[in-house]
């Protein structure tokens, strides 16, 4: 098995470097250097700014490292801002195969983790991060200190919209989501209150160009486990298990109130769960809380950091 190592520039692919360095429609958007490790021979892109206490930042479906930009822009002068891009997303490698369960991509998160010696972390997670992000902290529960989460979910349910539970009818999804990319279109309306804006847009949809860029927009949506067959069921149950080790640690709850997926049934069992937990509903704001209401987002973080600051 390859070790999990940091990759130098001349050792990650030259289509991966060649995709990071075409931003065409969002240069301005996404200024930030690109990084790469290696873990079990796949190859993850994330991104790394400036010095301070750590800030992990964990993104979901069909996003990528590019939904922190506002944050990182802004955070990164007091900390260490870390970003991963998904395999199968962003700038990251898109193999193939099957490699896309909640367990692997906790696994390389996990790896991140590890290879760049992080400690002390506060954990940002939207979507799917909440998952993988609170999975990854269940199985390092040493290295995590803090904890923001925003319209996410670490916990087993048997919600799921109808739009997203017709992405996964055999065959008539796959085409939809790989060959239309009508699942990756439809989030830059439906997954924000407010219009996006040209450069968001063509930021948000950069990665997933073609049928097999899209891999990883189906593989998540199959990926949901609503019950216990599932091939996911009992490692959400595990990330599941795990939450209550951490009901003592600062938690900041940030949530888009009008989202349709990860709705206020969501954001109240995570209240519940976590009662000492800051507690911060957006009522107008989305799905893509980043997008529809940044500058209070960012003001709730920034001033829970200072009030939980070691």
């Amino acid at each position: 098995m390859t070790a999990d190592r940091i990759l130098h520039a001349d050792e990650v692919p030259e289509t991966l470097r060649r995709r990071a360095a075409a931003r065409t429609g969002f240069e301005d958007e996404y200024p930030f250097e690109s990084h790469w490790i290696e873990t079990e021979g796949r190859v993850l892109h994330y991104v790394d700014e400036g010095t301070g206490p750590v800030l992990l930042m964990v993104h979901g479906n069909p996003t990528w490292s590019f939904a922190w930009r506002g944050l990182v822009k802004r955070l990164s002068s007091e900390y260490r801002v870390i970003v991963i891009d998904h395999l199968g997303c962003g700038f990251s490698a898109k193999p193939q195969e099957d490699v896309y369960t909640l367990d692997q991509h906790i696994q390389r998160l996990v790896s991140l983790v590890e290879c760049l010696e992080l400690s002390d972390i506060t954990l940002f997670a939207h979507d799917w991060g909440g998952a993988i992000g609170m999975g990854c902290a269940g199985r390092l529960p040493e290295r995590f200190r803090r904890f923001v989460l925003m319209n996410t979910g670490a916990f087993r349910s048997t919600r799921i919209p109808l739009r997203i539970a017709a992405c996964r009818i055999p065959l008539l999804g796959s085409l939809g989501m790989r060959g239309l990319n009508l699942f990756s279109l439809a989030a830059l309306k439906m997954a924000s209150e407010k219009p996006l804006t040209a450069a968001a847009k063509a930021g948000l949809i950069a990665p997933y160009d073609n049928w097999a860029n899209r891999v990883a927009v189906k593989e998540f949506v199959h990926d949901i486990p609503l019950r216990p067959s599932h091939r996911s069921y009992a490692t959400l149950e595990a990330v599941e298990d795990g939450l209550a080790q951490f009901l003592d640690h600062p938690m900041l709850l940030v949530w888009g109130m009008q989202d349709w997926c990860f709705t206020p049934h969501f954001y109240n069992e995570f209240c519940e769960r976590f009662p000492k937990a800051v507690r911060h509903p957006i009522a107008d704001a989305g799905h893509y809380v980043f997008e529809d209401a940044l500058e209070e987002l960012l003001t709730a973080s920034q001033q829970f950091l200072a009030d939980t600051q070691i």
